[in-house]
């Protein structure tokens, strides 16, 4: 499909209880690669955000006592529209967010998976039956759906942080509201619209594109009907909505931000660990929350480590996400691309030496070049915050401890990466590290049947697997006599 014909064919107003409505005004969606507009979307408001919590609500009974077949079998559906329509949500997700063609791809196969997985679990939503101790009566506990839920997602992954939370939400039986980022609102209206047409009843899911997220947030949060919150983005705006949200004791769930450490020790395969790392932080450009934020590196191997992965990175192209010769596309906008040169020149003006990459282009788009730091001083802020970006920062270690005392050095717990050949310190490193998630020799640990989610502030609640389910649901006890 053409480009211009697959931008005529997303819903550009707000999609609101199973159909497209027109707003009072409209904001710009930019492509990251030269900041020209693709199109205009519609802003939703506060009102509309209770127009879409009163569509939402108006169903939920009705959906929640749908069998859980019937509505396993409707997100089976979603995941076969999805797979069929998987090139134009790629080139439409490359178009807004900039990831280059290849990565996006990626992401529609990877998003597709949470409504197939999701599809299956919803008929294994169990209870338990047994005898009080005491001998008083009998125990009967049932699961149930928690009720209209509210996802915000981020720009970083237009499909699949959304789909990571409908899939679960729609298996439980719970209707949903979605506020996609500003910047990438296109890939959440394609996906609603595809939605329908796989059968998912009318509302069931609304999407509120909106240039005044606090404004609709805020009217939902506040509104009593409203059960459930789940957000992924930074920390800070995390503990701001979770703060927001205990005044009517919603459920929460926060996937935040990370500072991924990646711990290379000295019986490591260098090669494989270079791999490993190209994975763990050129993954959407270096634009994720599990992207390897620090490379703690054995001083045994380091230089070998650090010779290998800036030949590596030096083979990075960068370039516009749809046009097939770049590897690496933009960042999402120019206050990224600040970000980013803010903590390289704060790393070099500590000591570190820019082995590749390490300047902005310049000209049109948010482009940035893949990047390593070497000799990174301890104080240095890129092995305290998130870079969200093409930059790998490398540091040394003598001694297991020491490397797993810079790996918990952060208050941010994620995920972690390590490489070694032997089983035992494998498994002895993964147990110490202060992580939600823990990759052994690998560099891609999601998985849609594994739970995601961190510890410390990074946040809590699990999506994916069998956990993910229960973030969805309320345990409800019912005593019976004799």
């Amino acid at each position: 499909m053409r480009i211009e014909d697959l931008i005529s064919s997303v819903p550009t107003g707000l999609w609101i209880g199973g159909e497209e409505r027109e707003a009072a005004s409209t904001f710009n969606v930019l492509d990251p690669s030269d900041d020209q507009v693709i199109t205009a979307v519609a802003d939703a408001t506060a009102e509309d955000a209770i127009a879409a919590l009163d569509a939402a609500c108006a169903v939920q009974d009705e959906w929640a006592a749908t069998p859980a077949r019937t509505r396993g079998e409707i997100l089976r559906s979603v995941f076969e529209k999805i797979t069929e329509r998987a090139d134009d949500i790629a080139a439409l997700m490359t178009l807004e967010m900039g990831k280059v063609l290849p990565e996006s791809k990626g992401e529609v196969a990877y998003g597709a998976e949470f409504f197939r997985w999701f599809s299956e679990e919803a008929v294994r939503i169990d209870g338990r039956y047994t005898h009080a101790p005491a001998g008083t009566g009998r125990i009967l506990v049932t699961k149930q759906a928690v009720g209209p839920c509210y996802a915000i997602t981020p720009w970083n992954f237009p499909l699949a942080m959304g789909t990571r939370k409908m899939g679960p939400a729609f298996a439980a039986g719970c209707t949903m509201i979605v506020k996609p980022a500003q910047e990438t609102p296109l890939t959440m209206l394609l996906l609603a619209k595809l939605m329908d047409e796989a059968g998912l009843p009318k509302g069931v899911l609304s999407v509120l594109p909106t240039s005044n997220p606090r404004g609709v947030t805020g009217a939902l949060i506040d509104d009593g009907r409203l059960r459930k919150l789940t957000f992924t983005g930074s920390t800070g705006v995390g503990k701001a909505l979770v703060k927001q949200s205990a005044d009517k004791l919603l459920r929460t769930s926060m996937e935040l931000g990370g500072n991924a450490p990646f711990i290379v020790f000295d019986d490591a395969d260098v090669d494989a660990a270079v791999d490993g790392a190209i994975l763990a932080k050129m993954r959407n450009g270096g634009e994720a929350c599990t992207a390897a934020n620090r490379f703690h590196v054995a001083n045994s191997v380091r230089e070998e480590f650090t010779e290998k992965l800036v030949k590596r990175m030096s083979e990075f192209t960068l370039g516009k996400g749809l046009d097939p010769s770049s590897t690496l596309g933009p960042l999402i906008n120019s206050k990224q691309v600040a970000t980013v040169t803010e903590l390289v020149s704060d790393a070099v003006s500590r000591g570190a030496t820019v082995a590749v990459g390490g300047v902005a282009p310049g000209g049109p788009g948010n482009f940035y070049p893949a990047t390593v730091l070497a000799d990174v001083p301890a104080d240095a802020r890129i092995l305290k915050e998130e870079v969200f970006g093409p930059v790998a920062p490398i540091t040394g270690f003598d001694t297991e401890e020491e490397g797993i005392a810079a790996a918990n050095d952060t208050e941010y717990g994620l995920a972690a990466y390590i490489y070694t050949q032997s089983l035992d310190r494998a498994l002895r490193v993964a147990e110490t590290i202060q992580s939600g998630m823990v990759g052994i020799n690998r560099g891609v640990i999601s998985d849609p049947a594994a739970p995601f989610g961190g510890i410390k502030e990074s946040g809590f609640g699990r999506e994916g697997g069998i956990e993910g389910i229960e973030e969805y649901l309320d345990t409800k006890y019912i005593a019976l006599t004799k």
